[in-house]
């Protein structure tokens, strides 16, 4: 019998890359399955890799409630068997109202614990998993449809041959015959992100390796990594496109990153990769080819996602703290091997 499966994930592109993760085992247990995603618009470029993805229905933000409604009424057209609710916002609930299936145990969703996360931030009371990990908490609501394991999964995605071959062909011109190390030097908000210096000095440190950046086209501090080592780093900030941007990451041999969209699509491909872990409390990987580096201190994490001030003297303490000596001595150990 065929099952028609519905995701709905509208953002953001790390949430969904972790949310990805769910695919294979739901397609383990539907075989048959016709599994759709639900995004915004932006975001459907990153889904069409996944080759267990049957359809994704792009959702334009632009269009307003109106647009949504209408959205909802076309999804209700294919008659959903099984919806996943992966994103439990405003939108996503309007949608399961006019979606839900007969059977409500064919309805899940993956609840954003507020209040949890309320007394975790405000009293410091542990009722959320530490390390918290996002695609094990995306994971967890498959249970209800008795998906309970959750093993190594291998995955070939499809990459549109014309983006493989530009950016194939970039890194090969700069890397030669040298490892690929990717830099993701920014993030959404400032206090997760490394201090630029401490990059600096890790590129000063690996110098025997190049370096391609990965960031957008407002991180402008990324020049002075050029202006520092131009002939080996290859700045592409603002440069590539979301997929393009993921196939770098797909041909890296290390990506160094806090947390970010890309550290988590990294850990999805089982890419070697470091962590540089501070405030948040969400972003933890999940694969074991995934370093953490971080130092431990009583004030983290301190936010959901890098959203709030430092309570400390010195200003990210918990990612200053995080040396540029000791990431290198790290990538050195992992570049040997």
């Amino acid at each position: 019998m065929k099952q028609k499966i519905l995701i709905i994930r509208f953002s953001s592109f790390g949430d969904i890359v972790q949310c990805i993760s769910t695919i294979g085992f739901i397609k383990e247990k539907f075989p048959n399955g016709e599994i759709h995603w639900a995004c915004r618009k932006e975001f459907s470029q990153i889904l069409s890799i996944h080759p267990l993805i049957s359809k994704i229905w792009s959702l334009d933000r632009k269009d307003g409630f109106k647009g949504l409604i209408n959205f909802g009424k076309s999804l209700k057209k294919e008659k959903f068997d099984f919806i996943y609710d992966a994103h439990s916002n405003i939108r996503s609930k309007v949608l399961s109202l006019m979606l839900k299936p007969f059977k409500k145990s064919n309805f899940i969703i993956r609840k954003k614990e507020r209040f949890k996360r309320f007394l975790f931030f405000n009293f410091r009371i542990k009722v959320l998993p530490t390390p918290f990990r996002g695609m094990v908490s995306f994971r967890e609501p498959l249970r209800k449809w008795g998906i309970t394991a959750f093993g190594e999964q291998e995955i070939e995605w499809n990459f549109p041959i014309g983006i493989s071959e530009k950016i194939d062909e970039v890194l090969a011109k700069h890397f030669a015959d040298k490892p690929i190390i990717s830099l993701v030097p920014s993030a959404a908000w400032k206090i997760k992100r490394w201090p630029v210096e401490h990059w600096k000095k890790l590129i000063s440190l690996l110098k025997e390796n190049k370096f391609v950046i990965l960031a957008g086209a407002e991180d402008t501090f990324c020049e002075e990594f050029v202006e520092q080592a131009s002939e080996r780093v290859l700045n592409l900030a603002g440069k590539l496109s979301l997929l393009e941007s993921c196939r770098v990451i797909a041909k890296s041999d290390l990506i160094i990153s806090a947390d970010t969209g890309f550290l988590h699509f990294a850990d999805l491909m089982k890419k070697q990769a470091f962590a540089l872990l501070g405030p948040t409390a969400f972003g933890f990987p999940t694969g074991k080819t995934v370093k953490i580096l971080q130092v431990p201190l009583k004030c983290r994490p301190c936010t959901k996602d890098g959203r709030g001030r430092c309570s400390q003297k010195i200003y990210q303490k918990c990612m200053v703290n995080i040396t540029p000596e000791s990431v290198a001595k790290e990538a050195k150990q992992v570049l040997v091997n």
